[in-house]
């Protein structure tokens, strides 16, 4: 066999490993990497405030400055789903022992498919919510209402219905908090305020993060 033929087999032997290698790792597997390695060097500080979920998490940047007297982690990743979090719960949840998780997520789920039903929501954040607690059964857990974003208009009846089969059932259990920003982010017709969101009308300016900070606040624990 002549050497041009070896090189393009040895290239192209390269090439099938590297993509059956990508292949085989779940969605947001190289973030959640970056969070491990991000860990590995510096340790990550005890008696912590966990925030985790999708990207209105992820691209809060100035999440630890809005919250001064807080010690916080974002661990939010991607445009995750609950399976999603749930899938790497021992990576960006469960380590940290977190005296108190922050959640937003569920949007995406909604978004995803028209058969993904608010009820479903409901049931993906209870597995994420009996997951912590048997962790660690006196980690406090905040949920973020699901927002009203105006590219998302066709979700918003399950938007609401699962923000309130969700608050329901955090008014059953001890040591959780639901924060409603939904409703500060809808005009006196019911409308999303779209002067909050960034062009794509889903994603938030820095006056949408500004509610997110004063309805969320309250209820971080010292």
């Amino acid at each position: 066999m002549n050497i041009p033929i070896l090189k393009f087999l040895s290239t192209f032997c390269f090439l099938l490993c590297v993509t059956v290698s990508f292949a085989q790792h779940p969605p947001y597997w190289s973030e959640i990497q970056s969070f491990r390695r991000s860990d590995s060097i510096s340790a990550p500080p005890k008696k912590v405030i966990l925030f985790v979920g999708s990207s209105s998490f992820r691209l809060w940047k100035e999440i630890q400055h809005d919250f001064p007297n807080h010690t916080i982690i974002n661990r939010a990743f991607g445009g995750s789903s609950f399976p999603d979090v749930i899938r790497y719960a021992n990576d960006i949840i469960l380590p940290y022992n977190a005296k108190q998780v922050v959640i937003y997520c569920g949007e995406n789920d909604l978004a995803s498919s028209d058969s993904v039903t608010a009820q479903i929501v409901f049931d993906r954040f209870k597995v994420l919510f009996d997951i912590i607690r048997n962790q660690s059964p006196k980690t406090n857990i905040v949920f973020v209402s699901i927002k009203p974003s105006p590219s998302r208009d066709r979700i918003q009846s399950k938007v609401i219905e699962a923000n309130k089969l969700i608050e329901a059932f955090l008014k059953t259990k001890k040591r959780t908090a639901y924060v409603n920003v939904y409703d500060l982010m809808i005009d006196s017709e019911g409308r999303p305020i779209k002067e909050l969101f960034q062009n794509d009308m889903l994603h938030m300016k820095p006056n949408g993060y500004a509610i997110w900070k004063k309805a969320i606040e309250p209820y971080l624990i010292r």
